[in-house]
């Protein structure tokens, strides 16, 4: 079964606002196995708002559509849903009575605009928005459905999830979709695709593999579409298992696992502490392992050390060694991580030195460099990077490296 989604608002077109409804709507239909195939954006013009419409009913069996459905005059939605399918607006007691009730709960006065939200097409089925003023309408033509909801997040996710989702099963005969995703860093698509080129060539009918890039890490996403749910699941695990033997060095964690909360499971298993010394990342490798709970458990803080100076001072990275190698180099992280280790007296350190750009580049250290340096006792592991990106995509990508350097350190040592 198919489905388009076609989100409304010149608001997601000039990029005022962006887009999260689709996403979140994808991912809630994906679970009762219906396949999002297009996603249409249009803004406030009912021409536009009419081709869209037709482009996603020629396609799918079932349409949803947010936004438009205000009191204001650039709503233009549920006129031109009641236009498209032929109806005419009466005025609906229940939904009026819905929406005094939310104005006097609110204690906000209503006005005629407001009142004009009960009027709904008399050939809808209108879906109860408890949470604002705007109900939904289902459609249905043709043998398929059209949904249309408000825009604002919460309402249309609470109208899903109270409602909607459940009516589209009673409605539509669904498949089953299963994914796994298995996250993998420190090696490209490409050679990713290499590796296990003949396992993805003898994968079963109905289950597929995709490759997601995103910065230093590929998800490789296996989906199983089907009936029969222990099947389904019985063959994505061993094809899983056949995966993670083939790429075993660069898999680090599969579905919604996060870098800097495996690396804290695992320093946590070791009872470990872990401190950061960062220079072009300003600190923001300390961000990321600070915004998992609990990470006062093993993090134990963090010297932003962008000045030489502080580099000297706090890190006790010597002056010769600025001097002859430069702050972005070997030597300077191997000194800073091993200062980091004697001042904030914790097992692990990560050390960050680059050139963040879009300046300070020079023909021997472009924009991209940057060293990284892991410590652990008097043991420092380094690793030089150049990185292709703008300087806040350098920055994540050095973070994201840093990390992971840990990471396979922590399995080593």
């Amino acid at each position: 079964m198919n489905a388009s989604i076609i989100t409304i608002g010149d608001e997601l077109l000039i990029g005022q606002v962006v887009d999260t409804n689709s996403s979140w709507m994808g991912q809630e239909l994906n679970k009762i196995g219906v396949y999002v195939i297009r996603k249409i954006v249009v803004g406030d013009v009912k021409r536009d708002i009419v081709d869209a419409l037709d482009e996603a009913g020629a396609i799918s069996d079932l349409v949803l559509i947010t936004g438009g459905l205000g009191p204001t005059k650039d709503d233009i939605t549920k006129h031109t849903l009641c236009d498209y399918f032929r109806g005419r607006l009466v005025f609906n007691e229940e939904v009026y009575e819905m929406v005094e009730t939310y104005f006097a709960r609110m204690k906000r006065p209503m006005l005629e605009s407001n009142r004009r939200q009960a009027e709904l097409p008399d050939n809808c089925i209108h879906i109860k928005n408890y949470n604002g003023t705007a109900p939904g309408m289902w459609f249905e033509r043709d043998g398929k459905v059209f949904i249309s909801m408000p825009g604002v997040p919460w309402e249309m996710k609470l109208m899903m999830q109270d409602n909607i989702l459940a009516r589209i099963k009673q409605k539509f005969e669904t498949e089953l979709i299963i994914h796994k995703t298995i996250l993998t860093q420190g090696i490209g698509e490409s050679f990713l695709s290499e590796h296990i080129r003949d396992i993805e060539d003898a994968f079963p009918e109905g289950i597929k593999l995709a490759y997601l890039p995103n910065l230093s890490s590929v998800r490789l996403r296996i989906t199983a579409r089907g009936k029969d749910e222990s099947l389904l699941a019985e063959k994505v695990e061993m094809l899983t298992t056949q995966i993670k033997e083939r790429l075993s060095e660069y898999i680090w964690g599969y579905d919604d696992d996060i870098l800097e909360d495996v690396v804290g499971r695992m320093l946590i298993s070791q009872q470990a502490s872990l401190c950061t010394a960062e220079s072009c990342t300003g600190g923001l490798i300390a961000h990321k392992l600070t915004s998992i709970p609990g990470s006062s458990v093993y993090f134990k803080g963090s010297i932003v050390s962008y000045s030489n100076e502080v580099k000297e001072n706090l890190l006790s990275v010597k002056a010769t060694t600025l001097r002859n190698f430069g702050a972005v180099s070997e030597e300077s992280v191997h000194e800073m991580a091993l200062g980091a280790l004697k001042i904030m007296k914790t097992d692990y350190a990560i050390a960050v030195s680059g050139i963040a750009g879009p300046s300070g580049g020079t023909v021997d250290k472009p924009v991209g460099t940057v060293w990284i340096g892991i410590a652990k006792n008097e043991k420092v592991l380094t690793r030089k990077f150049l990185f292709p990106g703008n300087r806040e995509r350098n920055m994540e990508m050095a973070a994201i490296n840093g990390l992971s350097m840990l990471r396979k350190f922590m399995l080593s040592s």
